[in-house]
């Protein structure tokens, strides 16, 4: 069946005009705060209500910036009134202030971001004692120390470039200091990580590049911005040639990494490319991209009723942090910045172009996260070998949406509470007398590469347990305790279209200890089990014990996932063989499952695939 035809830009109006429409109609009476129907967030009410008035008025100022101001006269007054009201000091519903709760501050960025974007259509026609408001409800982030080092730097970098195009106060220390954290998380490959852990998702695409290339075009950012655009843009120039292929031809990200309410922001970087002018991924190939993913979000149902749930097709209030309130979704409308780009942008008029995955098959390999990147049935997979949201050396809880050992774009971890405390699908997990499985975070990244039309992986890890400490903060980090290593473990992986043969090479367990294999989980609202396979929802989960006798069993969770009422996940379980390299096959697939075998050697491992078709691979080398 071929593939959809892309929007118009007068589709993509549409749906942003119904995003929009949804959200306005929960503002409150001074229209200072929208607050869409949901449970109200671990921040409280009035946090809620200022996110829901800065994420939406994201997408109204891209339509105001993108229309020139045309023909979107009722979202200047809407949200100029918001504006009026929430620095007035005496409104009920004035917004929280950046010295009253931190989370003002990530709201205060798209607040200065879009009162610049906008700037001839909203700030100039605002009166001057609202204007001295805004100045003095900004000021508190000059100086303000406390901010995370993470992608927070750039929610006080973008709310003082605002400030000093206004003649408020702002500070070159802290300008400098922002921009050198940014420089210090840059990887290889135009990748960057979330801060100083090994910390790869999609706020790479989404805040990190997003970011520094709508900085540099407010109208206090030019001087400052002066010598380090170009190096700017060629680093997101190079992640969009990674970032294009972990795109499912469905047009659904990567179910990997926090946030992920956030759903189709995931598109935000392909129109940050397009606005950008990156030279190696072509116009048509980052709208596609981008109109995948948001069409994707609206044929399964995000919107409903108007309103942006808790969730990922649907609502699923697990997969939000504890802290999301119902405006958190609307950073959604980041996937939406297209929209800035006026209807005679070349990126309107350029053709078209197949994503990566709707194109066949393929394998990459991506060294900064340290994923094995392969694509078949139009489902993008990761082997993970470098990814684990922790501290080098730090011995933690794995979680579930950083640390397994397989992601893809058509199914999800297990998001329970059991899934946070003992790693299940894609993990390779040492079992004790006591039952208790063990941890691999943080693991240490051996490589990535590509072998033909394979792709590989390897890691290594102290696999431990953990007494899990009472009290957790989740932000998306593996949960915290005493830690007890059990024994050292290396990891390779051997993929190719729907196939991974997992190799794994246990050392110094104790006597009884087993080894668990978990392999991918599969979600629907049924899912049929038969040995060592799974299927629900056309697709189809198998785990193969090769060349060594092992029980396989599926285990069955309800409410873990997002996809489904209930996930599957085949597993293949037997005694460790200490200090020797042992092999499973991994697969999934909408066909049928079909044989891989694999021969290992001294050091390298050679895989015959079910077409007959072989990949020998280097083992790593055993200290």
């Amino acid at each position: 069946m071929p593939a959809p035809a892309d929007w118009t830009r007068a589709d993509w109006a549409a749906f942003a005009d119904r995003v929009l429409a949804g959200a306005m109609a929960h503002a409150s009476s001074g229209r200072g705060r929208i607050t869409p129907p949901g449970a109200e967030g671990g921040y409280g009410h009035d946090v809620d209500g200022l996110e829901g008035f800065a994420r939406t008025f994201l997408l109204a100022g891209f339509r105001i910036a993108g229309e020139r101001g045309i023909g979107v006269d009722h979202l200047i007054e809407f949200f100029s009134q918001g504006i009026r009201t929430g620095v007035d000091p005496d409104a009920p519903d004035r917004w929280v202030r950046l010295d009253e709760h931190d989370q003002a501050k990530v709201e205060a960025a798209s607040l200065a971001l879009i009162l610049d974007m906008t700037r001839p259509w909203i700030w100039d026609r605002l009166d001057a004692l609202t204007q001295q408001r805004v100045i003095d409800y900004l000021a508190p982030a000059v100086g303000d120390d406390t901010y995370p080092r993470t992608n927070w730097l750039w929610f006080r970098l973008v709310v003082q470039t605002f400030l000093r195009s206004v003649g408020g106060p702002w500070s070159p220390d802290d300008v400098a200091a922002d921009l050198a954290l940014h420089d210090s998380f840059a990887r290889e490959g135009g990748w960057m990580s979330d801060g100083d852990e090994r910390s790869y998702d999609h706020y790479v695409g989404w805040a990190l590049h997003l970011y520094p290339v709508l900085w540099a075009r407010m109208a206090g950012a030019e001087e400052l911005a002066a010598g380090r655009t170009a190096r700017d843009v060629a680093a997101l120039d190079r992640y969009l040639q990674d970032a294009i292929h972990l795109v499912g031809a469905d047009g659904s990200p990567l179910i990997q990494g926090r946030s992920l309410i956030y759903r189709f922001a995931a598109a935000a970087p392909f129109w940050v490319g397009a606005l950008a002018g990156v030279p190696s991924v072509s116009a048509g190939a980052l709208r596609r991209a981008a109109n995948r993913i948001v069409t994707h979000f609206d044929d399964n149902g995000a919107l409903r009723d108007g309103v942006l749930s808790m969730g990922w097709h649907g609502e699923w209030r697990p997969l939000a942090q504890s802290y999301s309130g119902p405006g958190s979704p609307y950073w959604a409308t980041k996937g939406l910045l297209g929209l800035a780009l006026p209807a005679d942008h070349p990126v309107w008029q350029a053709e078209a172009e197949p994503l990566p995955a709707e194109r066949g098959d393929f394998a990459r390999a991506i060294a900064a996260p340290g994923w094995a990147v392969t694509s078949a049935d139009g489902i993008v997979r990761i082997a993970n070998h470098g990814t684990d949201h922790a501290a080098a050396g730090s011995l933690v809880a794995d979680s579930p949406l950083y640390a397994r050992i397989a992601y893809s774009t058509a199914t999800s971890p297990l998001l329970d509470e059991r899934g946070w405390r003992e790693p299940l699908e894609q993990s390779i997990a040492l079992i004790g007398p006591d039952g208790r499985a063990t941890h691999r975070a943080a693991m240490e990244l051996i490589g990535v590469d590509t072998i033909g039309d394979a792709a590989t992986g390897s890691s290594a890890w102290r696999a431990h347990t953990i007494a899990f400490d009472e009290d957790q903060v989740r932000h998306g980090s593996g949960l915290a305790g005493d830690a007890v290593v059990v024994a050292r473990v290396i990891a390779c992986s051997i993929a190719r279209g729907t196939h991974e043969i997992r190799l794994a090479r246990v050392d110094g367990a104790p006597a009884g200890t087993r080894i668990r294999w978990g392999g991918w989980p599969v979600a629907g609202t049924r899912v049929d089990a038969d040995g060592s396979l799974a299927t629900a929802n056309g697709l189809t989960s198998r785990i193969r014990a090769l060349g060594f006798t092992a029980e396989p069993r599926v285990e069955r969770r309800a409410d873990a996932s997002p996809l489904g009422k209930s996930a599957g996940v085949p597993i293949v379980e037997a005694p460790v063989a200490d200090g020797r390299w042992q092999a499973v096959e991994i697969v999934l697939t909408t066909g049928t499952p079909a044989d891989a075998r694999v021969e290992i050697g001294e050091q390298t491992a050679t895989v015959t695939w079910p077409d007959g078709a072989t990949t020998t691979a280097p083992l790593p080398l055993i200290p």
